[in-house]
Parts: structure tokens; C-alpha cells; sequence
């Protein structure tokens, strides 16, 4: 899901035990700070509005602590890192390996492709409700000892938050450089925390053996263990990002520091509430920063704010990765992205997605208000991601020729948790589920109205596009002069004319002395080769088809790949400062006569076009050489 500010997509992978410090920060600064509220929300569930049991408390970490193991450990870290496709990972990476973008409609690939942008769309849902919860369960920490600070947890939030989206634009060099060696502190505090609240009952280290987590669970009325199961998810929301950051980090990495790091940090830090809940049951409040010494509870609310916000900045970056992947693979409308600087290519910032961003999670913490009530908000969009990822990985492993029985076996029963959580998290839909899941079907609905929409304007274009006969033709015997230099015609297909050149053929007869047709064609594969970036297909003399080539981690520009072309010798004798490049700019008119979609969704697909980034910028075209056709295309 993520992508870090820090390391650049397509660099080589820093050496181990950098790559692994700076998983440290970016791949779980979620689930770092998970112990500032899920342990107190479970317990709280198992409570039930009265006082908490050494039982409860028992029954509540040694759920935690399987589900750490379970979900995390054994499914994402052992299993789930396995389904790459060539060293990527994330919901966009496993459509691309079942090669479900282009399959036919009504396809069973067609239908993954479906449940595949739902689980991205609920990525959005979760980067507005992450960066709201952590924060605000950090600056709750200022209750502890002045409860009458309560009035101001709210616009303290709101302010950081402000300032977080605001610093987007600058990029986050900085920050990013930071990240690792501020959360390793963070788990090095959380660690000496916990050992300080195990201290004071080591009995709760009984609680190791799932036979608490599992009788526990039994013995509870079924409602409640409900409510308990999704309190206790809490502790494993931002696991995801382990699958979506591998590219980044590398497999080894993010699993060392898993194992090394954050779970034996986490472990401790949940027995210590757990210690200290035992010992004194009204810390149930708070007994995250009560488990620290009083003179250190305001600097704690410091760093814990500090670790929350290098949390958001990784769930935040990796909204803008996903989106600008969506983009590349057709997902969603061409939007104007920003490199915020030059030498890391995976730094970079989506305006529009940014305050979008914003606007929902201020919303939430307006709307909530408290780290206990965004809790019942938080959680089930991840849950159902997290099925969705453990299906997809299954197919990902029988096309790869795993024995199915074996597979089913294996990835089933992980599905089979996922579902119960899923299931158990459903409960909280009217507490504020429904928040996440709002965001994340208004996301999928547009991504799915772009795709139809693209599918749709694709099949006008060919039945008005020439087929690549008439352009000889017209070359060879039609035209009554040809221009003098050079002219680049993009193409949205690799075949066929594009409809810009029929436009400039049928209304100025005539043709340059060179012409080029420019094609990006986005692969499945994440990049491609600077060797394999150019086909070129001479179709006649004076007439070349050139085919670029870019991988969905990839940012697709034009005028780089024409020069690399020419460096390479493919396209000799062209200047690209003296070149004009003729566009397409097409209307889509919506009819309700023409079979597609309702009517309707095709006007919502038209607003969503008409106002898209230009082709022209998208695709880095100089602005001063360009020369835009209008098209009408009905749909």
C-alpha cells in the first residue's frame, strides 16, 4: 500500500540493515502505534460497561498476542510475501500477476478485477481513518494527568493534522530520513514499558498459552466476543503493509525486522498493560501512558505524537502511490502528480488525493471526536482487505502450480480468520464502520465507472479509427505536399491511426515529411528496462511507430522516452527540440441509445474525463510544441 518517501522506486535496494531500519518506520509505524488504543478498547469490549477481570485481561492480551501471530506473523511474513510479482507487492501487484486488467467482461478474471479495486478502494478508507485515530489517541495522552485538558485533544489534533497535509507539497525528504531511527526508539520505549508493567505482575505471562485467547472467546456471550474479536483487531491493522512496501524493502528486510523488532517490542508492550491493568484495574482509561512514570508522561504524549505522525506520513505516501499505480493501470482519471524531488522517483505528491485525504480526516476526528469512538470505525475496512488479499494470493499460488488441495488448505484457513474478523468487525458498521466503508464504495464506484467508461470510449475510437492501410495510402498517393520536419501523433492504441492524424489529414491534406506515432503501453510487470523502454516499427519510409513501454510503478513520460529512442540509436536524424506533437482532446457525449452503461454513469464518466489532467502534461510533452484536435466520441 505504502510507499516510502525515503527509498525511490526503481534505485537498487539499500543494503540489509538499512533497508531494515527503514522498514522500521515506513512499513510499521501503523502497527507500531496500535498499543496507544487496541488493548484498551478490547479490554473495555470485555468489560462490557462494567469492571475489568484479571480473567478478561488475561483472555484479552492472549488473544492479541495470536492474532499477532497468527494474521501477521505466519500469513502475511511467512506466506502472503511470497505472491510478488518481481519483487512487488500490494493489491495493484496481484491483479497484475492474474493478469485480470484486460480480461474480457464476464470473465471470471473480469469479476476478480471487481473484488480487486474494492480492496484497493478500501485502502482510501483506511488512510482516512488511520491518521485520525493515531493521532488522537496520542494527544489523549495530555488526560492522564490534566483531565482538564480534555477540550483542547481535539483542535491539538486537528492543528497537526493540518500541518501534516499541509508539508505534502514540500515532500518528505526529511522526514522520511527519520523515519527508521525514530521508530526504532519508539519500539525500544514501547519495549521498556512493558517490561516495567510485566514487573508488576509477571502472572499474566500465563497468558502465552492460547488456550486463554480460545476459552476466553467461548465463555463469553457471543455478542460480546464479537465485540471482543473486533477490539482485539485493532492490535494487527497496518500489518497489510508489510505486503505493500516489499518492493521497497525487499522480503528479508521487513521480515527481520518483524521477528527482531516490532514483535518481541509489541509482545511486551501489551503484557505490560496487561501487568498493569491486573495490578490496578481503573487504568483501563489510559493504560498505555499510565504505564509510564508520571514526570514522564508528557514527553511520552510528545514522541507518541511524533510516532502517530511519521504513522499518517507512511499511510498518506502510500495513498499517493496506489493512486498514481490506479492511474498507470487505467483505474482512475489521469491526475497532475508531483515529484517533490530529483533523485528519488518515489517521492511524490497528488494534490487533489491530498486534500480529498484531508478533508475525510479531519471529518473523522470532527466528527468522532475520540480515539474510542473512531475505534469503531476503524477496522473493518482492513479486515476486509485483508480476506481479499489472502484470495487473491490463492490464485496468485494455484497459477503458479502450488498443488490447489494444498493451497486451499493453507490459504482457507487463513481466509476462514479473516472472515471472522471481517464477521466480527461487521458489528461496529453503525458505531462508524460505515465511514471507512462510505469512502471506500464511493472510491470503487468511480474506479469502476473510469474503467467501463475507458472500455466504452476505447471501442467508439476504433470503430472511427483508420486502419493503418488507409494512412499508407493517403502517404503514398493522397497527399498533395508534404510538410517539412517532424511530427509526433499520440496514439491511445498500438494499432490502427490515431484520430488526431485523421483530423489533420482530412482538414490539411497534407503530411509531414516525418511522422511518428507515440504509444505508452503500461505493463503488468512493476518497471521495465531503459533496454526494453522503445519498440520502434517502421510502417513505411518517413512513417514510424514507436511503442513505449513502462512498468505500473513507473511514471510514464514521453519526451524522456523519445530521447532514450534516440540515444539508442532507434530513432536516427530526429531533433525532439524542433518537433511538434498533435494530441487528441475528445468530448465524450453520453447517449442513451448507444449500448453501455446507464446513462447516468456515463455523464459522471464525462465529468470525470472532461475534467482529467491533459494528456499533454500527464505524459511530460513540452507544452510549447503541442497541438491539441478536438473529437467528439459518443458513448
Amino acid at each position: 500500500m505504502t510507499s516510502t518517501p525515503a527509498i525511490a522506486a526503481g534505485h537498487p535496494s539499500p543494503l540489509p540493515l538499512a533497508a531494515t531500519l527503514g522498514a522500521l518506520g515506513v512499513v510499521y509505524g501503523d502497527i507500531g502505534t496500535s498499543p496507544l488504543y487496541a488493548l484498551k478498547e478490547a479490554a473495555k469490549a470485555a468489560a462490557h460497561g462494567g469492571a475489568v477481570t484479571q480473567e478478561d485481561i488475561l483472555g484479552v492480551v492472549s488473544l492479541i498476542l495470536w492474532a499477532l501471530i497468527l494474521i501477521i506473523s505466519l500469513k502475511y511474513a511467512l506466506l502472503i510475501l511470497r505472491a510478488d510479482n518481481r519483487g512487488e507487492g500490494g493489491i495493484v501487484a496481484l491483479l497484475a500477476l492474474l493478469h485480470a486488467r484486460n480480461a474480457r467482461p464476464g470473465t471470471w478474471r473480469a469479476q476478480l478485477l471487481v473484488v480487486g479495486l474494492v480492496g484497493a478502494a478500501l485502502l482510501y478508507g483506511d488512510g482516512a481513518i488511520t491518521p485520525a485515530i493515531s493521532v488522537l489517541s496520542a494527544i489523549e495522552g495530555l488526560k492522564v494527568d490534566e483531565p482538564s485538558l480534555a477540550p483542547a485533544v481535539v483542535p491539538i489534533t486537528i492543528v497537526i493534522l493540518i500541518g501534516l497535509f499541509i508539508m505534502q507539497k514540500q515532500g518528505t525528504g526529511f522526514i522520511g530520513r527519520i523515519f527508521g531511527p525514530v521508530m526504532l526508539a519508539w519500539f525500544i520505549v514501547l519495549a521498556a514499558l512493558g517490561i516495567h508493567g510485566i514487573v508488576k505482575a509477571p502472572a499474566v505471562l500465563e497468558a502465552l498459552s492460547p488456550l486463554y485467547a480460545f476459552e476466553f472467546l467461548i465463555h463469553q456471550d457471543f455478542h460480546i466476543s464479537f465485540a471482543i474479536l473486533g477490539a482485539a483487531f485493532l492490535a494487527v491493522t497496518g500489518g497489510e503493509a508489510m505486503y505493500a512496501d516489499m518492493g521497497h524493502f525487499g522480503r528479508f528486510p521487513i521480515r527481520l525486522a518483524w521477528f527482531a523488532v516490532c514483535l518481541p517490542a509489541l509482545l511486551l508492550n501489551y503484557f505490560g498493560q496487561a501487568g498493569l491493568l491486573v495490578s490496578d484495574p481503573t487504568a483501563i482509561d489510559n493504560p498505555f501512558f499510565q504505564l509510564a512514570p508520571d514526570w514522564l508522561h508528557y514527553p511520552l504524549v510528545a514522541f507518541s505524537a511524533l510516532a502517530t505522525v511519521i504513522a499518517s506520513q507512511a499511510i498518506i505516501s502510500g495513498v499517493f502511490s496506489l493512486t498514481q499505480q490506479s492511474i498507470q493501470l487505467g483505474f482512475l482519471p489521469r491526475m497532475l502528480i508531483r515529484h517533490t524531488t530529483g533523485d528519488a522517483i518515489g517521492q511524490i505528491y497528488v494534490p487533489l488525493v491530498n486534500w480529498l485525504l484531508a478533508a475525510a480526516t479531519l471529518g473523522a476526528v470532527l466528527s468522532f471526536g475520540t480515539s474510542d469512538a473512531l475505534a469503531g470505525a476503524y477496522g473493518i475496512a482492513v479486515s476486509l482487505l485483508m480476506a481479499i488479499t489472502t484470495l487473491l494470493a490463492a490464485l496468485v499460488a494455484i497459477q503458479w502450480g502450488y498443488s490447489p488441495f494444498i493451497v486451499i488448505a493453507v490459504n482457507g484457513f487463513f481466509f476462514v480468520i479473516d472472515v471472522i474478523f471481517f464477521a466480527a468487525n461487521s458489528v461496529k458498521l453503525f458505531e462508524g464502520g460505515w465511514f471507512p466503508l462510505l469512502l471506500a464504495a464511493f472510491v470503487a464506484f468511480l474506479m469502476l465507472t473510469w474503467r467501463s467508461g475507458v472500455r466504452l470510449v476505447e471501442r467508439a475510437r476504433g470503430a472511427l479509427r483508420q486502419p493503418e492501410e488507409d494512412l499508407i495510402e493517403t502517404a503514398i498517393n493522397k497527399c498533395h505536399a508534404r510538410l517539412s520536419g517532424t511530427a509526433v501523433f499520440l496514439a491511445s492504441s498500438p494499432k490502427g491511426v490515431p484520430l488526431a492524424l485523421t483530423q489533420f489529414v482530412k482538414h490539411n491534406h497534407v503530411l509531414h515529411q516525418r511522422v511518428v506515432l507515440v504509444t505508452v503501453q503500461i505493463e503488468e510487470s512493476p518497471r521495465i528496462s531503459d533496454e526494453e523502454r522503445a519498440e520502434v516499427i517502421e510502417v513505411i519510409p518517413g512513417i514510424t511507430r514507436v511503442i513505449l513501454h513502462y512498468g505500473f510503478m513507473q511514471y510514464p513520460t514521453i519526451y524522456d522516452g523519445l530521447i532514450l529512442a534516440c540515444k539508442q540509436g532507434k530513432l536516427p536524424g530526429i531533433d525532439l527540440t524542433d518537433i511538434t506533437y498533435y494530441i487528441g482532446r475528445e468530448t465524450i457525449i453520453p447517449r442513451e441509445d448507444v449500448p453501455g452503461m446507464w446513462v447516468w454513469r456515463e455523464s459522471v464518466f464525462a465529468f470525470l474525463q472532461r475534467n482529467a489532467e491533459r494528456s499533454a502534461a500527464f505524459f511530460g510533452v513540452p507544452t510549447k510544441q503541442v497541438v491539441e484536435f478536438g473529437t467528439e466520441i459518443e458513448i
